[in-house]
């Protein structure tokens, strides 16, 4: 499983999203820093569930984080988040 369906798999079974939509964008990072041939280094995920209602933007992008994991954080070189409630 790469990276991208390791993202989706863990924020659809946290949140159950009702639009979720994950972009490897690494290609757009070729010589920057950590860029990796084969790609799957930088992402771009755009999120909309219910569950982040009424939450900060620092809540979400927390609760994000939280439920990727460790991990998974660890092996993104760049992770840009686009959350709704």
């Amino acid at each position: 499983m790469g990276v991208s369906d390791e993202i989706e798999t863990r924020l659809r079974a946290a949140f159950a999203p009702d639009a979720l939509e994950v972009i490897d964008e690494s290609e757009d990072h070729r010589g920057h820093a950590g860029y990796r041939d084969g790609g799957e280094s930088h992402f771009r995920v755009r999120i909309r569930a219910p569950g982040f209602a009424g939450q900060s933007r620092l809540q979400r992008h927390r609760a994000v984080h939280a439920a990727l994991g460790a991990d998974l954080v660890g092996r993104i070189h760049a992770l840009a988040l686009d959350i709704d409630g």
